[in-house]
């Protein structure tokens, strides 16, 4: 293989063809590329884009590059979410056992969280008892006894993108619209599911900080998604502010318990409702006005809640925690954050609040470290709620009691006042089908 001229051809800005991605892409995976020179070849993506075909064809060759989940059994009602990171979204939580409720199958993997963003697997496992590591017989067998199954991802899948994407986050290339688009998509086209709904998500709390880069991976992922002839949509969403009111692990299952059981935490509710509209609309082709309804009428009727206790008992969890969630694990400390000033909440660096909860135990900062399921954030007052000076902003949960202090001030520093409410943007921007 000529990897030389394959680098050179990309480092020109001239488009690679399909067997020359397969080629220099299989090569990495088995040690004949090395990392120098699919770094390289990373860089000069990064650099100089990649077009609609050679997107395609890397997704192809990196799902492919492992293990494959065949879902066929179940028709074409399998419907699976993604989102691209987000702090306090706990949506996985909420939308899967709804949707299931309502007839559809949901067999997913999920990540574990890296930085300010939580991952849903690090959220399930702080219910006692919740095997992730479920085989594949054992996955398939949930799923067809409670139309719903999460699991963490294994190590067969898609192993090009895991070798690929440990690469990138050491060599300035992972801010990549086309190397992200593959990224995700390999992993979704890997696990089976004939309908994908993405949650892509812009502000100063994801990745994608500004709305058009968010509106151009999502037309970008849509692409890739039809032309492997699934039905895709994207749902653009704002995390200028943490979604919902709690953000660590066990904290976010609890408040996903409550929104289950009918608690009404209004921007999560709105997201929620949202992408399980949608979800249902792709697998089931309901309307978007009559998915609604249904979604809604599942939540207030119980049988979204009553779906996702079978969920969690199928998967060995202790369904005492979620019929009692005040048998979660509660930190040693306990810290009410007071407001220094008198105004409204203006802006809220959400990244910020993030990188807070992180400190608190609550994420992680490599791959491999362990994190603490009880720690996390309470918040009181969000952008555009009127604050008294004393008035309690949010509760710091944590087993460490070192940098409370510094974790604090960081959490006040990331907020910002003023005398006059703010326009507040509305958490669903829009959807691209």
């Amino acid at each position: 293989m000529k990897t030389y001229e394959i680098i050179k051809k990309k480092r020109d800005k001239l488009s690679l063809k399909p067997d020359e991605i397969s080629e220099f892409v299989n090569g990495y995976v088995s040690g004949i590329v090395s990392d120098y020179q699919m770094s390289a070849l990373l860089m000069a993506i990064y650099l100089n884009g990649m077009d609609d075909d050679e997107t395609v064809s890397l997704t192809e060759v990196m799902a492919n590059s492992g293990e494959r989940i065949n879902l066929d059994e179940f028709l074409n009602i399998t419907v699976d979410k993604h989102s691209t990171g987000g702090v306090g979204d706990k949506t996985t939580l909420i939308v899967a056992p709804i949707v299931a409720s309502l007839g559809c199958v949901v067999a997913k993997m999920s990540g574990r969280g890296l930085g300010f963003t939580g991952g849903t697997v690090d959220k399930l496992s702080s219910i006692p008892g919740y095997r992730l590591d479920l085989n594949k017989r054992e996955f398939l067998d949930v799923v067809r006894k409670t139309n719903i199954s999460v699991i963490s991802q294994t190590d067969s899948l898609t192993p090009a993108d895991k070798k690929i994407y440990a690469l990138r986050d050491v060599t300035a290339t992972v801010e990549s619209i086309p190397l992200i688009a593959s990224s995700v998509m390999s992993k979704k086209i890997a696990t089976g599911s004939k309908s994908i709904v993405l949650d892509v998500k812009f502000g100063s709390g994801a990745f994608m900080k500004e709305k058009l880069s968010a509106e151009i991976l999502a037309e970008k992922m849509i692409k890739i998604g039809k032309s492997f002839g699934r039905n895709i949509a994207a749902v653009l969403t704002n995390m200028d502010m943490p979604l919902g009111l709690a953000v660590g692990n066990n904290l976010e299952v609890i408040e996903a318990v409550k929104l289950l059981k009918g608690e009404k935490i209004p921007d999560l509710y709105d997201e929620c409702v949202t992408l399980a509209s949608v979800m249902l609309n792709l697998s089931k082709q309901i309307p978007l006005n009559k998915a609604k309804e249904l979604v809604e009428n599942s939540i207030q009727s119980g049988a979204a809640f009553k779906k996702f206790r079978e969920w969690i008992v199928a998967q060995g969890g202790d369904i005492s925690y979620i019929d009692n969630t005040n048998k979660f694990d509660v930190s040693k400390y306990r810290v009410e954050v007071l407001s220094e000033n008198t105004g409204y909440i203006s802006k809220m660096n959400t990244e910020q609040i993030g990188i807070c909860a992180s400190e608190l135990g609550a994420g992680r900062k490599k791959y491999n470290d362990k994190v603490d399921l009880s720690a996390g954030i309470i918040i009181d007052k969000k952008t555009g709620d009127y604050v008294r000076q004393g008035d309690r902003l949010c509760t710091l949960y944590t087993n460490q009691s070192n940098n409370l202090s510094g974790v604090r001030n960081n959490y006040i520093s990331a907020l910002e006042f003023s005398v006059n409410k703010p326009i507040l943007t509305p958490t669903i921007y829009k959807t691209i089908f």
